[in-house]
């Protein structure tokens, strides 16, 4: 399955689960796309202990998945 996931929202919760259903996604072999729109731009702003963003989105682009901004 292709999908297309559209994030434009800067909260760190949203973010953090957006990445980690798309990972989610890519461990079962579909193709997935995360387009950071507006605020979301700057996701690794909201990188916590709680919501290790960065973490997810590195495992996100080293499984092949695409981001654009």
């Amino acid at each position: 399955m292709n999908c297309t996931m559209i994030v434009s929202t800067p909260d760190p919760e949203v973010i953090w689960n957006a990445f980690r259903l798309a990972n989610l996604m890519l461990n079962h072999d579909d193709d997935v796309n995360i387009f950071l729109n507006g605020p979301a731009v700057n996701y690794n702003q909201g990188d916590s202990e709680q919501y290790p963003i960065n973490e997810q989105a590195k495992i996100f682009t080293l499984s092949e998945g695409s981001l654009a901004a």
